[in-house]
């Protein structure tokens, strides 16, 4: 399987000046190469390699590898616009040509960048000439990934003035578990991020209180609108998503740990769209739409997939209405926010717990029936 390992790099000023001009120069080339395949319809990768690698080579100075990887990124571009856009029923071909940040992402292969994991370097290029001894950061963790299954191309990234190298690896993958011993459910919500089957929930009061104060703060300083609270409020955003995504790798790690531990599987409600099918009162929509659950489902998927843990989605509808026992779905079930009473087979239980036991049963039948496992082919960055 594949996954994406980010290591923060630390450039001298010198450095990170030749680092600008190098994604300046590239997404430069990038919108004219964009540009041309507007103008002439020609949206390949070979044909448009034929129109414009000479021109960009000596206008922008770059490299061989440094033009094709320009050229591949627009053309890539294009099919993934089209693709979206015939999804969702509109003309696949734009009125106006793609344009490109001047600091897009940069794909760089091993021409290009060479790896002194030891020394925890790199060599790359730039237009300006090869920058080598560029120092990076990474944990022995990530270093042990590197060195044994670094394969494949790797990603120049600036953001919020900060550099990185996203490198791809390809990992073994586990055989996955055939005959799973259960499932666990997966209860996703919102006085507790995640309840499962087996008993476990995560959350907890300071978390609660830290998003609540989150929230405090976001809206006080929207209200402000001043340029210096804009300024706040983006670095606070990004404060924010680095601790969510750092609890769903801690929740999503806990849970495929259960699994494999036990030899069961993973039942996740199928949430997409959700936004859009159920209405909720506007506290709930708030406290809903802070939390990256998705991030959360792809971060158990990918897990699973290296654990050889079987994970399947089930139809969420219901889920906290429904007796765990009887099955009996009825809305006046739940008297409140944290309790579920049946009102047929008279059985209490904690809301959250009562949902994840439903998941749980309805992933035992979709698997029974023959569903098969849903994890990614490709993980998000670790």
């Amino acid at each position: 399987m594949k996954l994406v390992v980010r290591v923060k790099l630390l450039p001298t000023p010198q450095q990170a000046a030749a680092l600008h001009a190098t994604l300046h120069a590239c997404n430069q080339a990038a919108t004219h190469v964009s540009r041309t395949a507007h103008h002439t319809g020609v949206r390949r990768n070979r044909e448009l390699r034929t129109l414009t690698y000479t021109e960009i080579k000596t206008r922008w100075g770059l490299g061989a590898q440094a033009a094709q990887h320009v050229i591949k990124k627009v053309a890539d571009a294009h099919t993934t616009l089209r693709a979206s856009r015939r999804a969702t029923g509109r003309n696949p071909h734009p009125h106006e040509p793609l344009t490109f940040r001047h600091d897009a992402a940069q794909t760089y292969d091993d021409r290009m960048l060479s790896w002194q994991l030891p020394r925890r370097t790199v060599s790359i290029w730039t237009v300006t000439g090869r920058i080598k001894g560029l120092a990076f950061a990474a944990g022995s963790h990530q270093l042990e990934l590197l060195q044994r299954h670094r394969k494949g191309e790797s990603d120049l990234i600036h953001h919020a003035g900060q550099w990185y190298l996203s490198a791809t690896l390809d990992l073994p993958e586990a055989p996955q578990n055939p005959h799973p011993d259960g499932f666990i459910g997966i209860d996703l919500g919102i006085a507790n991020i995640a309840t499962t089957s087996t008993g476990h929930r995560h959350s907890g009061r300071r978390l609660n209180r830290t998003r609540t104060n989150d929230r405090a703060l976001r809206t006080r300083l929207q209200k402000k609108g001043t340029r210096s609270a804009k300024r706040r409020a983006k670095r606070h955003a990004g404060k924010e998503a680095r601790r969510a995504r750092d609890i769903n790798h801690k929740i999503s790690k806990h849970i495929v740990a259960e699994a494999q531990r036990t030899g069961c599987g993973i039942a996740l409600e199928d949430l997409r769209g959700i936004r859009e099918r159920v209405r909720l009162r506007k506290p709930q929509r708030v406290t809903i739409n802070s939390w990256a659950f998705g991030q959360l489902h792809a971060f158990i998927a990918y897990k699973a997939r290296r654990a050889g843990v079987p994970v399947v989605s089930v139809d969420p509808a219901f889920t906290s209405q429904e007796c765990s026992r009887c099955h009996h779905i009825d809305r006046r079930n739940r008297p409140s926010q944290a309790v579920f009473a049946c009102r047929s087979c008279g059985f209490v239980e904690h809301a959250d717990l009562n949902a994840s036991h439903v998941i749980s049963h309805r992933g035992w039948q979709a698997w029974d029936r023959g569903a098969e496992s849903q994890v990614p082919a490709r993980a998000p960055d670790a």
